[in-house]
């Protein structure tokens, strides 16, 4: 099972949030995270950059950092790659311009979808992994609509061969309900961001991870292949 840190820095307090960001960051890849998706879409472009440059080379190798909405920013600074959205640039120009030899071979390109329709679009168009919800309630997830659930989640992993990323309201309690669903990897916001303690983040991915063990897809709800691992970029 993959696991992808979502930040929201203003979830960490009101004063010197972007500090606080980077520390959050660096204690969920210190404690086994895959991913980092930076997901700050207010932020400047100037200072996404240099967020997301301090972020990659603080990464471990085995944590791949992702930048939300903004291609030019996850290029510039060296990231694994870039998580697009409905309102952000299309789809399959994203995917033509950086397989056309403007991004490493490995580079991921991911898309936010709430319907089978977006999905099944997003694979069409070449995305290397969907995010998929929001499958349970979720303060950060209202706009989106109701709850997609377990049931959603399962059609959309059956109908796609590219890995889906359980979104929303993910906890340990329902993560393996996700993973029997055919889910390659759960995202989450507070999941990750609420836990201070690396000691305390360490244990609980732990136990995720255990859960990933014992939870076995549905017959009819294959997992996708999670993405090749490369070495982190210099």
């Amino acid at each position: 099972m993959l696991l992808c840190y979502v930040t929201n820095r203003k979830l960490l307090g009101p004063s010197d949030q972007e500090n606080a960001l980077l520390q959050s960051m660096k204690r969920a890849g210190a404690a086994g995270v895959d991913w980092i998706q930076i997901r700050e879409k207010d932020m400047p472009a100037r200072e996404l950059l240099d967020l997301a440059r301090r972020a990659t080379a603080d990464a471990p190798r085995t944590t791949k950092i992702i930048v939300n909405d903004r291609l030019d920013v996850a290029i510039a600074a060296g990231a694994a790659g870039v998580h697009l959205g409905a309102a952000s640039i299309p789809a399959a120009d994203t995917v033509r311009w950086c397989r056309a030899g403007n991004a490493p071979k490995d580079f991921l390109i991911g898309f936010s979808c709430h319907s089978l329709q977006e999905a099944k679009a997003a694979g069409l168009a070449g995305a290397s992994y969907v995010f998929f919800g929001p499958v349970y309630n979720t303060p950060s997830k209202i706009e989106f609509g109701p709850p997609q659930g377990p049931a959603r989640l399962a059609e959309v992993c059956r109908s796609l061969k590219i890995p889906i990323f359980a979104i929303g309201g993910i906890n340990e309690d329902n993560a393996a309900e996700c993973l029997r669903a055919g889910a390659a990897g759960i995202a989450a916001i507070r999941l990750f961001q609420e836990t201070e303690d690396t000691v305390a983040l360490s244990l609980m991915i732990a136990r995720l991870q255990n859960i990933s063990l014992r939870a076995k897809p549905r017959a009819s709800a294959p997992r996708a292949a999670s993405p090749r691992r490369g070495r982190k970029r210099p």
